[in-house]
């Protein structure tokens, strides 16, 4: 009787023990807290299109959600605070305003990012915005122009710089027989946060930033010879308009895409679709896209700011912050990021090959991305960016020999480490 009682007890014993304290420590273990349910505002990122693949991405987010609204807020809108997720540029106002991102991916998951699009936003040792997209320069040649002259346009869209030359001298003219040449080679804007001569200027394999200890290094003898190489094309070999090194960006478009008085362009990868739908109604001309011209590196050189990345601005509430993080997330998915096909851009992940399969112009540009150095996000960029570029402008003017440019540049920028 005894025994029975005993076994009895324990056995009571056992099952409160297991209800009082495994039990409820399972079922604590089961409890998960509550997502961020609540507004998020997120800025455009202004590029054609950009809205509505964005507004798409929301939707779908918002459905596997409930209860998160994502609003979608213009850039040039007024406003007393700064969204919740922002597009993370070299001009950004102050990147200590974000939240690191480290802690928010496991290197697998950042792993499946193109280490070109992914160092560049690390800054202080912290990742500060996730890449969404890539873009890039290129070289766009009139192909009509290159016709009617009798010019074979550079094979595979690969040529030297010699080459570069020869063929731009031959397709540099006077078409009225008035002793004036009115129809150029090549042009290219110059300018503040624009750089796309800056292929010709890197092709002996000159570095703008250093990228282990991301400091300025454009100077030494590569980019002397790089700084020459576009000096020449317009003081000795005459392919390029006077006005080269003053004209802006909408002059040197229209002069190329309107009038077509220039055989070679170089610009953003966004031209593409303004050149290809006018071809296509009959408004345009045939064309084709190339690479720049290499010169002593052998490989061409693209220096481009155009990784479209969002970074998530500090907030007193980690569950929003980690909401912001899970929408980046979903949009770069394999299937959002081949959707940017729609837009014209390219995926900032690895292994999506079957982007642009039956446009070989823009499979020529995305695969232009290998050879595109991105600009890192650095201290003082703007101040620097404004010093070089008004450096170049003056060797390309003819108001500073080019050694001297780069070397006043050079001074100027160290004194802003100082």
């Amino acid at each position: 009787m005894r025994r029975i009682v005993l076994f009895i007890l324990v056995g009571f014993i056992l099952i409160w023990t297991y209800n009082l304290f495994i039990n409820n420590f399972i079922q604590l273990e089961e409890v998960e807290e509550e997502p961020y349910k609540g507004i998020i505002e997120i800025w455009d990122f202004s590029r054609k299109g950009s809205y509505r693949w964005l507004q798409n991405r929301v939707r779908s987010f918002e459905r596997k959600n409930p209860g998160v609204y994502i609003e979608i807020v213009s850039k040039d809108e007024q406003r007393d605070s700064m969204p919740d997720i922002v597009p993370v540029s070299l001009n950004s106002l102050s990147l200590n305003t974000l939240q690191p991102l480290d802690d928010y991916f496991e290197k697998e998951d950042l792993d499946g990012f193109k280490h070109q699009a992914l160092k560049p936003i690390i800054y202080d040792k912290e990742l500060k915005a996730l890449p969404i997209a890539m873009t890039t320069s290129i070289i766009y040649i009139n192909l009509d122009k290159f016709n009617e002259r009798g010019v074979s346009p550079p094979m595979d869209g690969y040529w030297t710089y010699e080459e570069f030359v020869d063929i731009l001298k031959q397709l540099t003219y006077d078409s009225q027989g008035d002793g004036m040449v009115d129809e150029y080679g090549f042009l290219a804007p110059i300018g503040p946060n624009n750089y796309h001569i800056w292929g010709i200027i890197l092709s002996d394999g000159a570095q703008l930033i250093e990228p282990k200890r991301l400091q300025y290094s454009f100077y030494g003898e590569k980019a002397l010879k790089g700084l020459e190489r576009m000096m020449d094309l317009k003081y000795k070999h005459g392919v390029v308009p006077d006005y080269f090194g003053i004209i802006g960006e909408k002059d040197a478009w229209k002069m190329f895409f309107e009038e077509q008085k220039v055989a070679a362009y170089a610009t953003g990868s966004w031209a593409f679709d303004v050149l290809d739908q006018a071809y296509k109604e009959g408004n345009g001309f045939n064309f084709d896209v190339v690479n720049f011209p290499t010169g002593d590196k052998n490989l061409p050189a693209t220096l481009s700011s155009d990784i479209i990345s969002y970074g998530v601005v500090k907030n007193e509430d980690p569950k929003k912050m980690e909401m912001c993080v899970k929408f980046l997330k979903h949009l770069t998915t394999d299937s959002n990021q081949k959707s940017l096909e729609e837009i014209g851009l390219f995926t900032a992940k690895r292994g999506i090959e079957d982007m642009y399969m039956d446009n070989p112009k823009m499979k020529k540009i995305e695969k232009s991305l290998s050879y595109t150095h991105y600009i890192p996000l650095i201290d003082n960029w703007k101040e620097i960016d404004s010093i070089l570029q008004e450096e170049i402008r003056k060797a390309l003017l003819g108001e500073k020999p080019s050694y001297e440019a780069i070397e006043d540049a050079k001074i100027e920028i160290d004194k802003l480490s100082k």
